[in-house]
């Protein structure tokens, strides 16, 4: 028998940080839960971070996940706002330190050919597939099926070693 390991998958945004949780049991993925954290707007920088990372550590205090998996800031044409976007992923990369859980980072492309099978996808196609391979997640926001999406993903990538001890 195949032990269970529990997957967080985070998709960071300063205003909607998506995440996921999944539990893989040899190559079978189940749906745990999924939700948003909406930092609040008329905050500070500096206190927007502070939701996330605390709401980040209270999620890996309730779900106990054994590893996760963020999404990758894409640096575009506007530098300040990757600039931002990766405060708000290192605040959520670190309550994940914090938890002592190993966190793997995935590009967007690399999590859209996981999933869709072409890393050109858009995300209405992500959540689409999202919805076929977790059929009990139900309805979701966007954000919410980007990170079940990164949870996919990172359930991918384990190493077979981690696979191999499961969640002890």
């Amino acid at each position: 028998m195949t032990a269970s390991i529990r997957i967080l998958g985070i998709d960071p945004g300063l205003r909607h940080t998506g995440w996921g949780v999944i539990e893989q049991s040899g190559m079978r993925l189940t749906h745990v839960a999924h939700g948003v954290i909406q930092a609040e707007t008329d905050l500070s920088m500096a206190e927007r971070l502070g939701q996330i990372f605390e709401a980040v550590g209270e999620l890996a205090r309730h779900h106990a996940p054994d590893a996760a998996g963020v999404e990758e800031t894409i640096v575009n044409a506007n530098p300040r706002s990757a600039l931002k976007l990766g405060q708000a992923r290192g605040a959520a990369m670190a309550a994940l330190a914090m938890a002592g859980i190993p966190v793997s980072e995935f590009a967007p492309r690399q999590i859209k050919l996981a999933i869709v099978g072409t890393g050109t996808a858009d995300k209405d196609q992500v959540k689409f597939m999202v919805q076929r391979l977790l059929p009990r997640a139900g309805e979701m926001k966007l954000d919410a099926a980007d990170a079940l999406a990164c949870a996919i993903c990172t359930a991918h990538h384990l190493p077979a070693a981690f696979r191999k001890k499961g969640a002890a």
